[in-house]
């Protein structure tokens, strides 16, 4: 008489799930490692390969393993970068780059593309840089790439149009004094700044810009920068896929005079 499966039912692949996260968890399937194969955990668990691969779907939706083709299955790796917004008025030559600056504060590899072109804003864009009804916005759209070159976050700055058009600005690529630098010159300097972060699940676009694995989370932040005179002179959003990024925030309490 052919061996009995335990239940194939859906509390019993969530069960599974939760007890191989469990030893994810705990080191034994560490990060980069191969799991067990599709044989083997269906003897372990006394389950069926069919349920087993249900357990594997649930974990890849999760974010917990990848699948490599022809390879098996394996647990992600978690390498982060550390995202500091408040670096972004600490920039000091001769690397005005932030994302050039994070890279070489952790001792890692990468580069970035850069894309300039003129869009009719969203509606979202479009309200936070209080523009008209159709009014156009110059757009920096900048893909960056870690260490072995995958796409690592985007990072797209829009500016109305008006401002910028026939300036430096407008340049494909890197400028070299940066941007922002090239915003006061243009009697735009940024002074302040407002975050919104957004956690949320990916756009397919984002996931197809991103190469993203199923089940990654993103953040989403989205800054809006002012001069001096209160005025919304750009607005920058960056994607920041959740296995990637640890986004930290520095505060300091102000003088008590200026509370």
């Amino acid at each position: 008489m052919p061996n009995q499966r335990r239940s194939d039912t859906a509390p019993r692949v969530h069960e599974i799930a939760s007890d191989l996260r469990l030893r994810i968890d705990a080191g034994e399937f560490p990060p980069g490692s191969k799991l067990p194969s599709t044989r083997m955990l269906s003897e372990h668990y006394d389950i069926s390969g069919q349920a087993i691969a249900r357990v594997i779907s649930q974990l890849k939706a999760d974010g917990v393993v990848e699948g490599r083709q022809g390879a098996g299955v394996f647990v992600r790796t978690w390498q982060p970068l550390v995202y500091r917004p408040q670096s972004e008025f600490r920039r000091k030559p001769p690397t005005v780059d932030i994302f050039k600056n994070l890279l070489a504060s952790e001792g890692r590899d990468g580069g970035q593309t850069i894309e300039v072109t003129t869009v009719v804003p969203d509606e979202a864009i479009r309200r936070r840089l209080q523009l008209d009804e159709g009014e156009l916005a110059a757009v920096r759209r900048r893909t960056s790439y870690v260490d072995n070159d995958e796409p690592f976050a985007t990072d797209d700055s829009y500016v109305p149009l008006k401002l910028v058009e026939g300036s430096e600005w407008m340049t494909e690529g890197s400028v070299e004094r940066g941007t922002n630098q090239v915003l006061a010159e243009l009697g735009a300097e940024l002074v302040q700044a407002l975050d919104e972060l957004y956690v949320r699940m990916p756009k397919p676009a984002e996931v197809e810009r991103l190469k993203l694995s199923a089940g990654t989370p993103i953040a989403e932040l989205i800054t809006t920068g002012h001069d001096r005179d209160g005025r919304p002179v750009q607005v920058t959003t960056c994607i920041l896929p959740g296995d990637r990024h640890v986004v930290v925030y520095e505060r300091t309490k102000p003088p008590k005079d200026s509370e």
